[in-house]
């Protein structure tokens, strides 16, 4: 048979493919150790054999062969097999009568002990141990609650002040009248203008009642608005006293000129213990006593927002809150 015919017949999976054949690269050739190498490499070697080993290192290496000689069967060539094969043991049977289903294929596993505790020691620290952590569980989740309650008492007295002051207002708006006085004028109609009595060229002018004299359920707002007022008037005169001269006098101004460009304050009573008393008490408390009070003097419903025509009140639920649901 010629070679051409062979060529032919040849099976087409065993055609070389030069495009996916790969070249190894050549080896480096080994480099041949100098004097100076081989000399640090020995002292590394002998250092390292006469090293002594660390406790740490004694005592891991100890535990390691200890494992390992615990976890490997009973070799047949020991004193133990020997006995036990002839009172007819066979490797991978049970001990003890047959057809137990308790029986043991493996013995009973070696806890070393480390320590001098006695025994049931681990057991008490356990214990101990679950207490501890279930004492800071509890303290947690008490100290989470305590959080949540203090947080909603504080939002519900955020609430009740704003109620408070919101009474206050509706009080405000029905007694606001009374607090601006006329005066009684005499015979003579020439009074002096800071008395706040009529003159010849206009009407009477009123004068403001005394803090002291509002009704102490809504004082405290007139009380906040003041010292506000007081505030904004020393600022402003703070700042205009940096713009003009404050030797100059305008000989034309009043009393209530000086007092609006903030040279003269307006008198505010410093210590007013009665409103100070009720101040302090709960919110909820003050806004008790002004519902209760706009009910019996104005027949207002502070909850339903609306002012009956007589003391029946007729069509109103009640007087708290909860019954207006």
């Amino acid at each position: 048979m010629s070679t051409s015919s062979l060529l032919a017949s040849a099976p087409p999976d065993e055609e070389d493919d030069y495009m996916s054949m790969t070249i190894a690269e050549p080896s480096a050739p080994k480099q041949k150790e100098t004097y100076t190498q081989r000399r640090i490499r020995k002292a590394r070697e002998a250092e390292l054999r006469s090293r002594q080993p660390s406790k740490a290192e004694l005592a891991a290496l100890s535990t390691q062969n200890l494992t390992a000689a615990l976890s490997t069967s009973l070799p047949q060539t020991s004193k133990g097999f020997q006995m036990l094969s002839k009172l007819g043991y066979k490797p991978g049977s049970t001990l003890g009568a047959q057809g137990n289903p308790h029986a043991r294929v493996e013995p009973l596993g070696v806890a070393v002990k480390e320590d001098r505790g006695g025994i049931g020691l681990d057991t008490e620290r356990k214990r101990k141990f679950r207490e501890e952590a279930e004492g800071e569980m509890e303290r947690e989740r008490a100290e989470e609650g305590g959080y949540r309650e203090r947080v909603a008492k504080e939002r519900e007295e955020r609430r009740t002040e704003g109620l408070v002051r919101g009474a206050m207002s509706v009080l405000e708006g029905f007694e606001g009248d009374v607090r601006e006085e006329s005066p009684v004028v005499g015979e003579s109609e020439d009074v002096d203008e800071e008395e706040g009595s009529a003159t010849e060229s206009g009407p009477p002018k009123k004068k403001r009642k005394p803090t002291g004299q509002i009704n102490l359920l809504w004082r405290g707002l007139v009380r906040q608005r003041e010292e506000k007022e007081r505030e904004r008037r020393m600022r402003y005169d703070l700042h205009q006293s940096l713009l003009r001269n404050t030797n100059y006098e305008d000989p034309e101004e009043d009393a209530h000129d000086r007092q609006a460009l903030g040279r003269e304050e307006e008198e505010i009573d410093e210590e007013d213990p009665e409103l100070e008393e009720f101040s302090a008490l709960e919110p909820a408390e003050r806004l008790r006593r002004l519902v209760e009070y706009l009910r019996e003097k104005y027949h207002y419903c502070f909850w339903c927002k609306f002012r009956y025509p007589d003391e029946a009140m007729e069509g109103c639920p009640g007087v708290a809150e909860d019954d207006h649901d």
